[in-house]
């Protein structure tokens, strides 16, 4: 879900955009951190490199940080959630993007290294200043300018040549240049032509070249990226699925999408924040076909397909929360999760998806539901007559009670034994 840039501004139609931050904390003891999982779209919103925020953070909180570019992870030590952090990047947003004239963030920092000034320019207005540099993050900055700032040299080359192609000299081309930034020291430090990206030709030209380098986009490239983007490429696949109307029909295509950004064990968890709610009970005979191109002979999958259920109850505490048991039988049932893949979920009780607190309610509900699968374990040790009478026994839901029960129902006799599933027939 977007945001404003600028929170302040509460129109709804506001053109500025980004990304809500998604945290993730990981560790524990002394080696936690939060890991910043969408920093780089974050920071593209910005127009800012996504190391600028992320040390942001750990200035203002006075931890360490760390940036592995290549695989897209900016780190924050300690453990912090997204919505303080959220809060916290309003400050850098104040400070760092908005310009301090027309409050709008189309501005561009601007490295004067022999100076050791950071200068601000805006698109929008043509707001040229400084920075004030008191800031622990303006020393970053200065020792890290942004990329675009070095290109001066390539620009003065292309505004020469133009102007010789013109019938202009190189002086008067100089010239101009000095008029243009009349605080410029040194070629490399200061961005003379501030303007020049602006015109509708060059923004036309930018746009031309980022749709060409999508096109070109490989699946290698894809398969480079790090985990936590190619779950992100994936949920908005089968988003955009959803949103077109042909999810139903599309678990094939799902499938196939998944195996490509090679993300088979982990979308279980995305299938279920997308295709389920507090209408669970439906939904797994609804897309019991989709989920089970994943978890099918995947205990891997199916731990995740536990933990997308533990954060429906967080979402629909009030509705699911009475129910776990239930849905922990229908998933069962639906042959979307084996006996020991929950009886090793229920042996520990893990923060990882929901909060320590709702886990263990979580695992206290499932507790009748558990206990039925150990006795029907133990039972099934038997002998064969101990079998059969087992068979007899079934897990009801009482909705009255709002409980599991067990009973003894008469059985039927089948005209012939139902034959297994096969996944690939589907």
């Amino acid at each position: 879900m977007s945001v404003n840039v600028n929170r302040s501004v509460l129109d709804q139609f506001y053109r500025y955009k980004m990304p809500r931050i998604i945290a993730k904390v990981e560790g524990k003891g002394n080696g936690i951190k939060t890991v910043i999982v969408n920093m780089t779209d974050v920071a593209k919103s910005l127009n800012r490199p996504p190391t600028y925020p992320t040390k942001f953070f750990g200035c203002e909180l006075g931890a360490q940080t760390q940036f592995d570019a290549k695989n897209d992870r900016f780190i924050v030590n300690g453990s912090h959630e997204a919505s303080k952090l959220q809060d916290m990047l309003d400050g850098f947003i104040r400070k760092f993007v908005l310009c301090p004239e027309c409050d709008n963030p189309e501005t561009d920092l601007h490295i004067n290294a022999k100076k050791q000034t950071i200068g601000n320019s805006c698109k929008a207005c043509g707001y040229r200043g400084m920075l004030d540099t008191r800031h622990k993050l303006c020393t970053f900055i200065l020792r890290n300018p942004p990329e675009d700032t070095g290109s001066v040299k390539k620009k003065e080359k292309k505004s020469k040549k133009k102007d010789k192609e013109n019938g202009s000299s190189d002086g008067e081309a100089s010239n101009h240049n000095d008029i243009d930034a009349p605080d410029a020291v040194d070629g490399d430090d200061d961005d003379q032509d501030w303007g020049e990206e602006t015109t509708e030709e060059a923004q036309q030209r930018r746009m031309e070249e980022i749709s060409a380098h999508a096109k070109n986009l490989t699946l290698s490239e894809d398969l480079e990226k790090p985990l936590e983007e190619r779950v992100n490429l994936f949920y908005n696949f089968v988003k955009q699925k959803k949103e077109d109307g042909a999810v139903d029909s599309s678990d094939k295509e799902i499938l196939a999408e998944a195996e490509r950004l090679d993300v088979k064990d982990t979308a279980p968890l995305i299938l279920t924040e997308l295709l389920m709610d507090e209408n669970i009970r439906d939904q797994i005979k609804k897309y019991k076909r989709h989920f089970l191109r994943f978890t099918h002979n995947n205990k891997k999958a199916q731990k995740y397909l536990l933990g997308g259920f533990e954060c429906l109850v967080k979402l629909h505490q009030a509705q699911l929360l009475p129910r776990v048991p239930i849905v922990l039988k229908d998933l069962y049932d639906a042959d979307l999760l084996e006996e020991d893949v929950i009886l090793a979920w229920a042996e520990k009780v893990s923060k990882k998806y929901v909060s320590k607190e709702l886990a263990k309610e979580i695992h206290a509900k499932a507790a009748p539901f558990v206990k039925w699968l150990k006795e029907a374990e133990e039972e099934s040790e038997g002998s064969g007559a101990d079998e059969e009478e087992d068979d007899n026994v079934e897990v009801v839901y009482s909705s009255s009670a709002r409980e599991l029960k067990v009973e003894t129902v008469t059985p039927e006799k089948p005209a012939e034994e139902e034959d297994d599933l096969d996944i690939d027939a589907i």
